[in-house]
């Protein structure tokens, strides 16, 4: 028996990348996952390769309502989640001074407003079952802005305070709330980036990458595995007495305590 066996968890943003290989490590730990994202062909390649440990859940987070709504129906269907995995992917490269207000209000209701619904939605079955772990999948730029992502360094700021808020207002439940801090992880979103700053700067994406690398101790990017292992131990029974505290999984990139 796994650590999660006889748990559910919802993981947002689970078609690809480090939502995805979350997933895999949760349903590994025997929870039954629900896979959540706008991509239904890809939510079914996922549970395909998860088993009958996952059902896919076809909702969009630009549309909170409506996700909370998709939500609520799969609870009402099979039982209440015990894990909620807050993932989803961020606002668009660019300087903060050259930011429509459109991409800062499409980013906090993406983000913000999306993991407050959902967390409202799943709150009274953690409460019942007496089992609750929130896991929020953020950045780095919590605690050292990344330069050329000023809506993603403000939109993340603020998920990390909401974090740190309702960690406090849950604790009496017994139910945790975390922040996961990837640095740069080998997924579509750093490949996207990259050819974005070179296009920007005007140089080769190998250029860019070596740069990239350049601010890592490590000297490398993470791999989606990694970070979906730090979310899997907050999940899990072990890190019941750790909550409101942001976890980074980024090869020691930010330079403080």
């Amino acid at each position: 028996m796994g650590a999660l066996t006889g748990r559910r968890a919802l993981v947002c943003g689970a078609s690809r990348g480090i939502g995805r290989a979350i997933a895999s490590a949760l349903g590994g730990a025997g929870a039954s996952v629900c896979l959540l994202a706008r991509d239904r062909d890809a939510l079914e390649r996922v549970a395909g390769e998860l088993g009958g440990r996952a059902v896919p859940l076809v909702a969009d987070l630009d549309d909170p309502d409506r996700a909370a709504a998709a939500v609520e129906a799969e609870i009402a269907a099979r039982g209440a989640f015990h894990v909620l995995v807050n993932n989803t992917g961020g606002p668009p490269a660019g300087f903060l001074l050259e930011a429509p207000a459109v991409e800062f209000e499409r980013g906090f209701r993406r983000h913000v407003l999306a993991a407050q619904m959902l967390t409202r939605t799943v709150l009274p079955g953690m409460i019942e079952d007496g089992y609750g772990r929130i896991v929020n999948v953020v950045s780095t730029s919590v605690r050292q802005p990344i330069p050329g992502l000023g809506v993603s360094n403000t939109i993340r700021g603020a998920m990390a305070s909401w974090a740190k808020t309702l960690a406090d207002e849950v604790a009496p439940h017994g139910i945790t709330v975390n922040n996961v801090l990837p640095g740069a992880t080998r997924t579509g979103r750093l490949e996207a980036l990259i050819v974005a700053w070179a296009r920007r700067d005007d140089v080769p994406a190998d250029e860019v990458e070596e740069r990239m690398r350049a601010e890592i101790p490590m000297g490398r990017f993470g791999e989606p595995r990694e970070v979906a292992a730090a979310v899997l131990f907050l999940a899990s029974p072990d890190a019941g007495y750790i909550t409101g505290v942001s976890l980074p999984v980024d090869g020691g990139r930010i330079r403080c305590i």
